[in-house]
């Protein structure tokens, strides 16, 4: 069985403050190298077991039922609805009259507003692999240049490139107004708002962002970037006179920022960066910071002032393509990326190709706001949230053994669970103020659920069914996420172990609320993030599998 976020909570609250600290400086003595004595792991086991017995309110029969039946047994109760639901429409053509009329109330605008031909979405998801013959499918650097977005992008990108050719870089308008002073790409009024300040104000002589990129590009390794074209070649002289003191301190404070955008953006996200080494975790923050961006330059609202928002991706684009290409750099928060790029040379620039070709799946009237099936949704979960795994794993790095060609199932599975959780957490909301429908239209139709009824947040048994399908989904690739932690270096388990933990808690909360995802929003207060920690560790170790926690497998 799984344990809910209830029965975890019971369990939590049976420890005092001192033994969550004991469980964490545990945690701390072994991230720094300490073994930890069997003794002290096997007494902790057996008081988590007597914790189990006294305080948790579990029948013997649920003690004894595996977690796969449990899941099984949902699944399918979920799909015997769903034929109940097929049997019901075609017996009741009043009922069939009815939701037709309901359907048509809607406009063809809003049912059918996407840009995206069929002939484009099958030609891209019969180039997917598919992975371990399992449920995951990459799709990495995949994308149909004929199609109606790409030739949109590629025709933004040729304006650019012609207005900079004729007028020069510098004189070409980019990014959002903001207040009347320039902001950096990709930096709107909500991200202000969330950080509370204007974000890279700390910068007062851009020529230093140059020179300490001029700095960090004399560190790569040889061969890594291309000479930047046209370019003043950098004398050693030069690089002697640099102060190297006060171009790191601009590099930490760049650093510094990215970590103040990833925690007022991700919270879940960002707990899980703080249980990492130090330069894994300002390596992680310098890749959300740029996913960040990317997301707010397509989904943040626009102004007549700003500029257009295709001619922002291209030359976004364009600014990644650089930062791999030559080492070159635009603003300041581009600092860190390119300091993660030298310190991880394995670091691949596709699958921020890929999250590019994401963002477009979200542009009205060029990309997708409604799914015809599952598979139409697992592209889109892998280029918005499965390419964040790809990016992250040359940082976590692989434990003696493995690959990270082994580890991608278990790290795309992780990015389609997490895209997965904020769609169904986010289901009255997307509609609402997006006009999205994340929701395989495919399953709807299963399960009796109409759009007229999302949009109307309109809460019923077929789409409390329908939820506990997708949420059953959702859990099998948690699942399969898991196989992956201990193919992480050691450093790097806990930090993914907990943040899986946390967000897969998302999912009960939504059960708590009687898969009500229409009008009210999930959520795991930070006192229950914590508290997870000290059981995500004992996830990572080897006796965990012996003497799993109650709930596991």
């Amino acid at each position: 069985m799984k344990v809910s976020s209830i029965a975890l909570t019971g369990v939590v609250s049976v420890f005092t403050v001192n033994q969550l600290m004991v469980l964490l400086h545990a945690f701390s003595l072994q991230s720094q190298g300490y073994i930890l004595p069997s003794g002290t792991i096997k007494k902790s086991q057996m008081k988590m077991n007597q914790f189990h017995r006294t305080y948790m309110s579990v029948s013997p029969m649920e003690e004894t039922e595996s977690s796969s039946s449990s899941s099984n047994n949902r699944m399918k109760m979920s799909r015997e609805h769903m034929q109940r639901t097929n049997q019901e429409n075609k017996m009741s053509s009043s009922n069939k009259d009815n939701t037709s009329a309901i359907n048509n109330s809607i406009s063809e605008a809003e049912i059918h507003r996407t840009g995206r031909s069929r002939h484009e979405i099958e030609n891209e998801l019969a180039s997917g692999r598919i992975l371990e013959d399992g449920p995951v499918i990459d799709f990495g650097s995949i994308k149909d240049t004929s199609s109606k977005a790409e030739r949109a992008l590629a025709q933004a990108r040729e304006d650019y490139l012609a207005a900079v050719h004729s007028k020069g870089k510098h004189a070409v308008k980019l990014g959002f107004a903001g207040d009347g002073n320039s902001r950096l790409m990709g930096i709107n009024d909500e991200v202000v708002v969330e950080v509370g300040r204007e974000v890279g104000a700390f910068v007062k002589d851009e020529t230093m962002v140059q020179s300490c990129a001029a700095y960090l590009r004399s560190r790569a390794t040889k061969g890594m970037f291309q000479e930047i074209p046209d370019a003043p070649m950098v004398s050693q002289e030069e690089m002697k006179s640099m102060d190297v003191s006060a171009l790191e301190r601009l590099l930490q404070e760049a650093y510094e920022e990215s970590g103040i955008v990833t925690e007022a953006f991700a919270k879940t996200f960002y707990l899980g960066t703080q249980l990492l080494p130090t330069p894994a975790q300002r390596a992680i923050w310098a890749i959300y910071v740029w996913c960040r961006r990317t997301d707010e330059i397509v989904d943040a609202p626009r102004k007549p002032e700003d500029v257009d928002m295709l001619t922002d991706l291209s030359a976004w684009e364009i600014r990644l393509e650089n930062l791999f290409r030559y080492g070159m750099v635009e603003d300041v928060l581009d600092l860190p990326l390119l300091d993660c790029k030298i310190k991880y040379p394995n670091l691949p620039i596709e699958p921020f190709v890929d999250m590019v070709r994401g963002m477009l799946m979200d542009i009205p009237d060029l990309g997708q706001d409604r799914y015809e099936t599952f598979e139409e949704l697992h592209l889109y979960c892998y280029r918005v949230a499965g390419t964040v795994g790809l990016m992250s794993m040359p940082v976590f790095g692989c434990a003696t053994g493995y690959t990270e060609e082994e580890a991608k199932e278990p790290a795309l599975s992780l990015g389609v669970a997490f895209q997965l959780t904020n769609i169904l957490r986010d289901v009255g909301e997307d509609a609402v103020k997006r006009g999205r429908v994340y929701l395989p239209r495919e399953d709807m139709e299963n399960f009796g659920v109409t759009e007229e009824q999302i949009f109307a947040q309109r809460l019923d048994d077929n789409y409390i069914a329908m939820m506990k399908f997708q949420i059953e989904r959702a859990r099998m690739y948690y699942d399969r996420a898991l196989r992956g932690v201990p193919m992480l270096s050691p450093e790097s388990r806990l930090p993914v172990q907990s943040s899986l933990d946390c967000y897969g808690k998302i999912l009960d909360k939504i059960e708590e609320n009687g898969y009500d995802s229409l009008t009210k929003r999930a959520y795991v207060s930070k006192w229950e993030k914590l508290a997870t920690i000290p059981f995500s560790w004992y996830r990572t170790l080897d006796i965990s599998k012996v003497f799993p926690l109650p709930g596991d497998r």
